[in-house]
């Protein structure tokens, strides 16, 4: 079977989602990870529609790219013009990739209603695009918008917008459904009769002369990739799409689900095989540039995906992992994880204990105990399922294989507001290290952040080690609100150094509690981590 051709338009069509927006130096180190990855294309931006773009291709154009072709992207020319005096065609071939995409309309009601423009014009655009670009020694890849569309309402000629562009040049051809509005089924047949019209009419194949079939689908129906992997069963070897499906409205086909369906699911080549362990950095990378949390439910590569919290589940996974999971995480570089709560069972603990190399049965607890221990503690607000730092303190505590670093004595907080300047918060500390106290103040912008300068304070002293953590995120939840102010409140924390992140969870009616409790719960996982380590493997 054909390989599977990856074109990547995170860094122009992925660019057009909502709160998204990279800079140059963004683009340019996003598209070095893609070619090291092992894309075949990377779509860059479009240099004739703004500075940031253009830019980039100026920057980028000393670059080596190892694997990867890299694309500019445009329009055809426009109506009544030749290509070479169109600024935007010029704008592409100045951009210098080897490789031009062009998009063109397919659908009558774009072509007359939007454009005002002639049907015989649009097909001479095309293939007069088309020509121009070939003749300048580019490669050219056609993007037919709106194709999906535009074939329902007249299918002959959509047809012969893609007869205009294989007659111009065009390597690949590319069916867009910019919409997102078509099923799986319609674009399955669909592409089936494209392929076939194409060999009928002029003797291309997608495969043969070789123009490359491909397909561009956008997620509206939350079907993108079911529409890409419809196409390539019927005969599409380009796949087009974004890191994490980023795009306009709802987005792209996600090339992080589809590479290992494409490649695991339907044994199709795609990238490297020995870089599929790579596929969930590059969608945490890409997040982070992005500057997007990172979805936990995403197939193959979320924090969610291979995570498994019923105890029936976690019996059966113990025994045979295949029960419960569809591939084996580590193939797209992603790890099991078992959760605790109030649905676990003893293999719960059993495994997670394991996990985390802390012996069960001391001090009469045994698995059965800490599961009822833990139903209790969810039953209160806690959800340890979400707070795997507080889960192992607590199992330590429940073991008597916990040595507190530091024991709280007390604090206080008090808070200041004067006139319409922001509130000041003060706190005050004891702990005791050792039988040693130290006693501490600081401030902070508000009570849980003067109790962490504070804390801190008193701790650099004895564990340096504290510098290296910082806190990643901060999430508070009132558990019932039928109690007003009175209600429970949960207080989460995600805390980071430069080797991993962790989550600790606190309580209570008092919100300035419940965040003691958790950020004590933090400070305490980060200093026994550290005394363990050699131990734990932490």
């Amino acid at each position: 079977m054909k390989p599977i051709l990856l074109y990547d338009t995170t860094l122009r069509d992925g660019t057009q989602g909502e709160n998204i927006n990279f800079s140059v130096d963004d683009k340019i180190a996003v598209a070095k990870r893609l070619d090291r990855f092992g894309i075949h294309y990377i779509e860059g931006g479009w240099p004739g529609s703004n500075p940031r773009d253009k830019l980039f291709f100026e920057r980028v154009k000393p670059i080596p790219f190892q694997h990867a072709k890299l694309a500019a992207f445009g329009a055809t020319r426009r109506p009544g013009i030749s290509p070479e005096d169109d600024q935007n065609l010029e704008a592409v071939l100045e951009s210098g990739t080897p490789v031009v995409t062009i998009f063109g309309k397919s659908w009558t009601l774009h072509v007359e209603e939007v454009m005002e423009n002639t049907l015989k014009e649009n097909l001479a655009m095309i293939r007069d695009t088309m020509a121009y670009l070939k003749a300048k020694g580019r490669e050219v890849v056609y993007d037919a918008e709106h194709f999906f569309d535009g074939y329902k309402d007249d299918p002959d000629y959509a047809i012969e917008t893609l007869l205009a562009a294989a007659e111009g040049g065009a390597e690949s051809i590319v069916l867009c459904d910019t919409n997102g509005g078509t099923l799986p089924h319609e674009i399955e047949a669909v592409v089936r009769r494209v392929n076939g019209r194409l060999a009928e009419n002029h003797g291309f194949t997608a495969g043969g002369r070789s123009i490359v079939l491909g397909i561009h689908t956008h997620n509206d129906c939350g079907l993108a990739v079911a529409n890409t992997l419809a196409a390539v069963r019927a005969g599409a070897t380009m796949v087009q799409g974004t890191i994490n499906g980023y795009g306009e409205r709802c987005g792209n086909a996600d090339l992080i689900t589809l590479i290992p369906i494409i490649a695991l699911k339907l044994n199709r080549p795609c990238i490297p095989p020995e870089n599929l362990i790579y596929l969930k950095r590059i969608s945490q990378i890409i997040s982070e540039t992005a500057n997007i949390i990172p979805l936990n439910s995403r197939p193959f590569v979320g924090k969610s995906a291979f995570a498994h919290k019923g105890g029936i589940h976690v019996s059966a996974i113990m025994k045979t992992p295949k029960a419960y999971e569809h591939i084996d995480p580590e193939l797209v570089g992603n790890s099991r994880r078992v959760l605790v709560s109030d649905l676990s069972g003893k293999s719960n603990i059993e495994y997670k204990a394991r996990e985390l190399g802390i012996e069960l049965g001391g001090n009469g607890y045994d698995s059965r105990k800490i599961v009822s221990r833990i139903k209790d503690l969810e039953q209160n607000g806690y959800q340890f399922d979400a707070a795997e730092g507080s889960f192992r303190i607590l199992v330590q505590k429940l073991t008597d294989q916990f040595h507190p670093p530091f024991e709280l004595e007390s604090f206080r907080v008090t808070i200041e507001k004067n006139g319409d300047e922001p509130c000041n918060a003060h706190a005050t500390i004891k702990i005791s290290v050792g039988g040693k106290q130290e006693i501490t103040a600081a401030e902070g912008d508000g009570p849980v952040s003067a109790l962490d300068n504070a804390l801190r304070k008193a701790l650099q002293t004895f564990f340096p080690e504290i510098n290296s953590m910082h806190l990643v995120d901060f999430k508070v939840r009132v558990i019932d609100g039928r109690e007003g102010t009175a209600s429970k409140v949960r207080v989460l924390i995600d805390s980071g150094d430069q080797d991993h992140i962790w989550s600790t969870i606190g309580v209570s009616k008092d919100i300035i509690e419940a965040s003691w409790k958790a950020l004590e719960d933090s400070f305490q996982y980060k200093l026994s981590a550290v005394k363990t380590s050699d131990t734990h493997g932490v």
